[in-house]
């Protein structure tokens, strides 16, 4: 049985800036993860600086680099941000928005 997504916030894949192609190859890597598959670099890498089991999908689309960060829990995919990337470091800002998001998953579960 796959696991299902959840949003936590930020862009969804669906919706733009992201390009076809971009949205394409993240689809493809997300249905891998939800029915169990695992990824590896080039188009996913370990993010401890986020959390355990947090990792970052990396796709490029049009000239832009996206990154979709997300954290493999036994009953879900968490995705917990979609950004564009320009620099070789992951902006501050980021870490800290995918932090709160997957702490307050994390407070608020059942």
């Amino acid at each position: 049985m796959d696991k299902p997504l959840r949003w936590l916030g930020g862009t969804e894949v669906k919706t733009p800036p992201v390009g076809e192609q971009a949205r394409r190859d993240l689809g493809v890597a997300l249905r891998i993860l939800q029915g169990g598959g695992h990824l590896s670099m080039p188009i996913s890498r370990p993010m401890p600086s986020i959390g355990a089991r947090c990792r970052e999908l990396r796709v490029r689309d049009e000239g832009k680099q996206w990154r979709l960060v997300y954290r493999t829990d036994p009953d879900a995919i968490l995705v917990a941000d979609l950004f564009q990337k320009s620099t070789q470091k992951t902006p501050k800002q980021a870490i800290a928005r995918c932090r709160q998001r997957l702490r307050q998953y994390d407070e608020n579960r059942p």
